[in-house]
């Protein structure tokens, strides 16, 4: 006993499945290859080697939405293209979580006409609001921080309260951005 007594103690890390399951998911979200129009540029531009999005966080874009945790919603979304994100939305493996990037999709940005959703939010639920004409590279940056803590909340909570108050916290927090969307000043000329 003497050769390997206490030699692995400060090596060896007891976890739970689950514990070990989640923190993986909320550390390498991946994300649905979904962009709608200029918006997806800057998307696009999060990723590549100056800004490594994708490396830094170990997310991978996915094409088909039943092995995404995450769609960001990136561009002027129409009426005609919001059954499809609704589709879309709905085949994604539960839980899934929604970034709305730019005005176009937070709230219709300068198209307000019969054909431009005036944000996506009336078609599926959206957890992160990332603003600007276009968004900036650092703003999705700060955006996909945000959901992590909030993914780090929901799993503390789902785990420590139940699963129906982490569905609760998360429609009052959508609630809560929802309204601070609607109340923010809209620049002049949109």
């Amino acid at each position: 006993m003497g050769l390997i007594h206490d030699r692995y103690d400060k090596n060896v890390f007891i976890t739970s499945l689950d514990f070990l399951f989640n923190w993986a998911r909320r550390s390498s979200l991946w994300w649905l290859q979904f962009g709608l129009a200029c918006c997806a540029i800057e998307m696009i531009a999060a990723s590549m080697s100056r800004f490594d999005l994708a490396e830094r966080f170990g997310m991978l874009y996915r094409a088909s939405p039943r092995q995404a945790d995450m769609m960001i919603i990136a561009g002027t979304v129409t009426k005609k293209m919001a059954p499809v994100v609704r589709t879309l939305y709905d085949q994604m493996p539960e839980p899934k979580w929604v970034v709305s990037m730019g005005s176009c999709a937070n709230v219709g940005g300068p198209y307000d006409t019969y054909a431009v959703l005036q944000g996506v939010d009336q078609v599926i639920p959206v957890d992160i609001y990332v603003p600007g004409c276009p968004p900036t590279p650092e703003a999705l940056y700060y955006g996909i921080l945000e959901l992590q803590n909030r993914v780090i909340k929901y799993e503390t909570m789902a785990r420590k309260q139940g699963i129906a108050a982490a569905e609760q916290y998360r429609e009052e927090a959508r609630q809560a951005d929802m309204a601070a969307v609607d109340a923010a000043p809209v620049a002049p000329g949109l």
